[in-house]
């Protein structure tokens, strides 16, 4: 039998503690993921207050420690999930099964190290690897 069925049962929205200024992590991979920690939360913030709806910021993760960096919900539904990453842009096998879990519209694995390209980074059911500056780029 599968481990994914009873993975859903074990999801967990955890509290994941980040600092406002990123510029002070010394750990390069964590200095990415406190920066956009930090955007996404501008954003959702943004987006709750220009009244798109009731948007929230989680990281979560199995009782078997598998993790996301980070679900972003609207109106209390997963809309995308997104991990953080320095220079890895080979997809995590976790952001599938996460996505499969939570039914999150789109996933995302953010590069720091890829340059710029325009691609649409909020296309319904996107999957994939995308630049940092993209992502960044299409934030409030």
């Amino acid at each position: 039998m599968s481990d994914i069925p009873r993975m859903y049962d074990a999801l967990r929205k955890t509290p994941k503690w980040y600092l406002r200024d990123w510029s002070e992590v010394a750990d390069e991979g964590k200095r990415v993921e406190t920066l956009v920690a930090c955007h996404l939360l501008k954003a959702v913030e943004a987006w709750t207050d220009l009244g798109l709806g009731d948007y929230g910021l989680f990281y979560i993760r199995t009782k078997r420690k598998e993790e996301v960096d980070f679900l972003v919900t609207r109106d209390g539904t997963p809309w995308f999930l997104a991990e953080a990453k320095k220079s890895d842009a080979s997809r995590s096998g976790t952001l599938a099964e996460m996505r499969r879990a939570t039914g999150a519209s789109f996933v995302l694995q953010l590069v720091a190290e890829l340059p710029h390209e325009p691609v649409d980074c909020f296309e319904p059911g996107f999957v994939g690897s995308v630049p940092l500056r993209t992502f960044l780029s299409q934030l409030p």
